[in-house]
């Protein structure tokens, strides 16, 4: 069962661009992307890592390629890259050549840090012939020393009068593959800088607020960013930057876009934060639930309430729930239907199991 959104949220529209086989913009999903932090040159540890990034639900992993080793070694990391794989390219030109024709599909790059045109030329014929995207990278912390003399410090101007620059740099060479982001660590900038941007121009964006810092407060401040924007209706593909391990960053990443009905992926656990009133230990019996439902990536909605003020009315609502009740006899619901009384003890067993029927026969049906 689905949970109804009071309201739908009208996506700009954007247009499509491919990176590998992610399309992005238009209509298609919002991606979830995350970045490794390995040293990229060691292939088999960032193959590794890719792994479990793309286990964790993200559509898209970029990794950094400061060096030549770096982007060698993408000849070995994208045969076995689950999703297509962008390089992380600043300065140097040759960096992006060697990435676009060593497998990478996308290319982040801020154009006008490459050099003169000839260099910038260079890049774009290797992304041709290669089929790889390009991302315009603008960053409150490396805008263009012009513009930033002409506007004395970081604001929406500034990042979008940049953006808007590189743009134009892509089209007069006839290259249309590409998204765009105007990031920045502080919110109201990027909020700010985003808006202004989707007014002007009609290519997807790529959101995210940069170095938004450690797990608790990065992915409050993601949250907020990145949770105004889409509920503007902008934003084509998401990054939730956190200084943590990457697969963190996607969870969050698909958090906030099902906590918004954008995007449903794998169970929804409805939970209350338990009282004096919960029938049985509703925080650790979620916590458990979370870990040993992890695998499931069928779109199933749960409620875990430790009693009946909110707990039927919950149920209601979801695929499958479980009301606190007295002398441990939970009420287990099916649909949002009363279906049987289950004992405490055995919650974690009978929802994993539900759940796991479940998914099997919405796959079954699709």
């Amino acid at each position: 069962m689905s949970l109804r959104p009071f309201r739908d949220i009208k996506r700009k529209k954007t247009k499509v661009i491919s990176v590998g086989n992610v399309k992005i913009g238009g209509d298609n999903p919002i991606s979830v992307q995350s970045m490794t932090n390995t040293l990229t040159k060691d292939a088999k540890s960032t193959i590794k890592q890719i792994n479990d990034i793309c286990e964790e639900g993200a559509d898209l992993v970029r990794v950094s390629c400061p060096d030549e080793d770096s982007t060698f070694a993408l000849k070995e990391i994208t045969k076995h890259a689950q999703v297509p794989i962008i390089a992380d390219i600043h300065f140097h030109y040759k960096r992006a050549v060697e990435a676009s024709e060593n497998g990478a599909k996308c290319l982040r790059i801020n154009p006008g840090n490459i050099g003169d045109k000839n260099k910038i030329y260079e890049v774009l014929r290797a992304a041709k012939n290669n089929d790889c995207s390009i991302r315009i990278g603008v960053n409150s912390g490396s805008l263009e020393r012009d513009i930033l003399e002409k506007y004395k410090e970081p604001c929406p101007e500034a990042l979008v009068e940049s953006a808007l620059r590189n743009i134009g740099i892509l089209e007069d060479q006839d290259f249309f593959n590409f998204k765009i982001s105007v990031k920045s660590s502080d919110v109201f900038l990027s909020i700010a800088a985003y808006r202004q941007l989707s007014k002007v121009c009609d290519y997807p964006l790529h959101l995210g607020i940069t170095e938004a810092g450690s797990f608790v407060p990065g992915s409050i401040k993601s949250s907020i960013g990145l949770g105004t924007l889409l509920l503007d209706g902008i934003g084509d593909t998401i990054r939730v930057s956190l200084s943590d391990d990457p697969t963190k960053e996607v969870k969050i990443g698909n958090e906030i876009l099902k906590s918004l009905n954008l995007r449903n992926r794998g169970v929804k656990i409805i939970s209350c934060p338990s009282c004096a009133r919960q029938a049985f230990p509703v925080i650790n019996t979620v916590k458990i639930l979370e870990e040993k439902l992890s695998h499931v990536k069928t779109p199933i909605t749960l409620s875990i309430i430790g009693c009946v003020v909110n707990g039927p009315g919950e149920a209601a609502m979801t695929d499958i729930g479980i009301t606190g009740g007295g002398k441990g006899n939970n009420m287990l619901y099916l649909s949002g239907v009363k279906n049987e009384q289950i004992m405490t003890e055995k919650i974690i067993s009978k929802v994993i199991s539900l759940v796991e029927q479940k998914a099997l026969e919405i796959e079954n049906n699709n």
